[in-house]
């Protein structure tokens, strides 16, 4: 059975990578990019949530709106689809364990999504580079 995480994991990809592929290919734009998708997902849900249980229903739309904003990075950062990928899970994760650390905290979608795209920019760098170089002891 699909559970709730999952679903919520899904979400947080999909939104991603939707909005990089119509933001980077297809040249919409970030705002853009974002807002169209985001929208078309919440007024889904909004005119027929009992298609899920209420929670996802009113999860999914916010989920994929964060997700979003981690797809709205520009391909000269993040080079290939796969960090995306990366950084929509790692929003995701961050969405699921947020818990009280974001409570009454302003733009927590935003702050989370940039967490997680610095988070897929440090793991990009360390990939590209075959690990932590080792700096030479000088003489």
């Amino acid at each position: 059975m699909i559970t709730f995480y999952s679903i919520i994991i899904f979400t947080g990809i999909a939104g991603s990578l939707i909005t990089y592929y119509l933001n980077n290919h297809l040249k919409w734009g970030a705002v853009l990019a974002s807002a169209f998708p985001s929208l078309l997902v919440g007024l889904f849900f909004y005119f027929f949530p009992f298609l899920v249980e209420e929670n996802l229903a009113q999860q999914i739309p916010v989920v994929f709106i964060g997700a979003s904003f981690v797809g709205m990075v520009s391909n000269k950062v993040l080079h290939h689809p796969i960090y995306v990928i990366l950084a929509g899970l790692i929003f995701s994760i961050i969405y699921l364990n947020k818990a009280q650390f974001f409570n009454h905290f302003g733009g927590a979608l935003g702050t989370s999504a940039c967490i997680a795209v610095v988070a897929a920019i440090g793991l990009a760098t360390v990939i590209q580079q075959k690990g932590f170089k080792k700096k030479k002891k000088e003489k």
